[in-house]
């Protein structure tokens, strides 16, 4: 039975004092289900599953975000000095997202058939990585679990805010781009064809302006189908290259640290997450080669990436980890003489939390600066399109007005 998947039952009964109660618990079978009611004073009449919504199943999707609140809560029932198996069952009532209970339930049964921790979460790598696995290994071995459940849950945390602040800044300029496209092609679809009409009938040549959007007009109506299909194409494509294809990815990831604000902006949460990573994994005990090696990964950009890995290669050598970091070219001085201080001061984990701290904010600050730059911009791109196009929509009206 250790190994049956949990579901969601709802039950109805009645208490001790003979009052009639009614809810939900999760469980393996109704038959555990009224033990276990019986164990809190109250006989169960009725136990069944929980039915599924009509639309959707119920289901959500993990998210790292879930992730990120689960490793919280795990920290904060251990140290509250919560057994490992009933804090997955604790942190699993609490939720709503079944997908989160049911891979909770997957990883308590596991720990629950006599698994480690850490290997039970190796069993799902989609939901937790390498870095994560290892760290909570560290944590079991060291007999310190509470404590690094903690250190992960913070670091997990500090990720999925600036991954949130990186979001944001990206999502912005893309919905300017959508809303100005989607605005055009309907102007120039629906509302340009009724003035050529009308244009028709002045038997005057029009405007070399208007016969531009007329003719733009004209070629949306025959290829709106055509044009829309290119764009996803191209969209779809271009993302899959960037995951198969390392030449591309390289190209892209050059090319977003070269554009104005959002570049710097890449550039600082690069250095954030290498500096949140390595402190993270060299305050657990992880060797400082190992632990590069896990940053690698977590730089979010192939060009460091690539760079990082070059980094471990030095270290390993016997190289200062802040002469590899200066001779690399690819991170800022402020954070290359962090890292000699932190060397020289044997506070090496501190002075790199520090520094996330400090390209954290500096992203943060960035996002709220371009947001407020963004604004005033939408509406001048928005008024140049449809302004543009009004303009030569009432330019035969007007030269028609000249001549009479």
């Amino acid at each position: 039975m250790a190994n049956a998947t949990a579901v969601e039952y709802i039950y109805k009964g009645v208490d001790g004092k003979g009052t009639k109660v009614q809810g939900e618990i999760n469980g393996t079978s109704p038959a555990l289900i009224k033990a276990q009611l019986r164990k809190q004073g109250i006989i169960a009449n009725r136990v069944q599953k929980k039915p599924k919504p009509l639309f959707g199943g119920g289901k959500k999707k993990v998210k790292p975000a879930d992730i990120a609140l689960f490793t919280r809560q795990m920290a904060t029932m251990m140290k509250a000095g919560v057994p490992l198996v009933q804090s997955f069952e604790i942190v699993a009532d609490g939720l709503d997202n079944q997908g989160v209970k049911e891979l909770i339930f997957k990883v308590r049964d596991e720990v629950a058939s006599g698994t480690a921790f850490a290997d039970a979460l190796r069993k799902h790598p989609l939901y937790f990585d390498a870095l994560f696995c290892n760290l909570v290994a560290a944590g079991e071995q060291s007999g310190a679990l509470e404590t690094m459940l903690d250190r992960i849950a913070t670091y997990k945390e500090k990720t999925e805010s600036l991954k949130a602040k990186i979001k944001k800044a990206m999502t912005y300029p893309i919905a300017v781009i959508v809303v100005a496209i989607v605005v055009t092609s309907i102007l120039l679809i629906k509302v340009v064809p009724q003035f050529a009409q009308t244009f028709s009938s002045f038997g005057a040549e029009l405007p070399a302006f208007t016969q531009l959007v007329v003719g733009m007009s004209e070629w949306m109506q025959a290829n709106w189908i055509i044009a829309l299909m290119f764009i996803v194409i191209g969209i779809g494509g271009t993302v899959e290259a960037k995951k198969r294809n390392k030449k591309v990815a390289e190209f892209f990831d050059r090319l977003i640290l070269k554009l104005p604000v959002l570049g710097s902006i890449t550039y600082n949460s690069i250095s954030a997450r290498f500096a949140r990573t390595l402190s993270t994994t060299f305050a657990a005990g992880v060797p400082l080669i190992d632990a590069l090696k896990s940053v690698a990964g977590a730089t979010g950009n192939s060009l460091y990436a690539e760079a990082t890995l070059k980094i471990r290669d030095s270290v390993a050598t016997g190289i200062p980890l802040n002469a590899a970091l200066r001779s690399s070219g690819l991170y800022p001085t402020m954070l290359v003489q962090m890292t000699a201080i932190g060397e020289e001061s044997g506070a090496l984990d501190e002075m790199l939390a520090k520094a996330a701290d400090y390209y954290e904010e500096a992203v943060d600050n960035m996002v709220d600066n371009l947001t407020t730059l963004l604004e005033p911009l939408i509406m001048a791109v928005l008024g140049i399109l449809v302004g543009g196009l009004m303009i030569a929509m009432y330019l035969p009206i007007f030269q028609l007005g000249q001549v009479v």
